[in-house]
């Protein structure tokens, strides 16, 4: 029959069929439309991997190089705190040896660190008043920065006459050179 869908033996002219027919064709348009997002989606998600790729790429081939240049400033800037800290020392002691130059400022210091007086004048020791309260002890029991630098010398030459023995020799006496060394046993 001429009318007729061989398939279905259905009149193809029918409303239900172009209907049906409508349907199939807009669903197939739909499909494949579907399918060409999916495919241009599958390429984008191929691009995308790929800059991801790239991207990560370029963070690990630079990452060494920007803490190397973080770490590099940090040092120079370290470096320049430290050089002007040289230079505020080298000023002090410019002017510490300026000072030295003069003759009243050298015998004051003179005076002051070594006990030097002059010919005519008496000398005083100033004794500590924590050191009057122990009683029984000796100069040489006393604190190593409260004795005098000669103190030190004449304790190593006396340790050095003895054999390199460990001990202390007796105060002032010690200091003036007055005591001998007490034998080893």
């Amino acid at each position: 029959m001429p009318g007729r869908d061989r398939d279905t033996g259905r009149d193809r002219f029918s409303t239900a069929t172009r209907l049906r027919l409508l349907g199939e064709q807009t669903a197939a348009r739909v499909y494949r439309s579907q399918s060409r997002r999916q495919a241009r989606r599958s390429r984008l998600t191929g691009r995308a991997a790929l800059l991801a790729l790239v991207l990560c790429s370029l963070v690990v081939a630079l990452a060494y190089p920007i803490r190397q240049y973080i770490s590099q400033r940090g040092e120079i800037s370290d470096m320049r705190r430290q050089m002007e800290q040289d230079r505020a020392r080298v000023e002090r002691l410019r002017d510490q040896k300026a000072r030295w130059q003069d003759d009243a400022y050298a015998e004051q210091q003179i005076r002051k660190r070594l006990h030097y007086v002059r010919p005519g004048e008496t000398g005083y020791v100033v004794v500590q008043p924590r050191s009057t309260e122990r009683s029984g002890t000796d100069e040489s029991s006393r604190a190593p920065a409260m004795r005098p630098w000669y103190a030190h010398v004449w304790e190593s030459v006396d340790r050095a006459d003895r054999g390199g023995q460990s001990g202390k020799t007796g105060g002032a006496a010690g200091a003036s050179g007055a005591s001998s060394p007490t034998p080893a046993p």
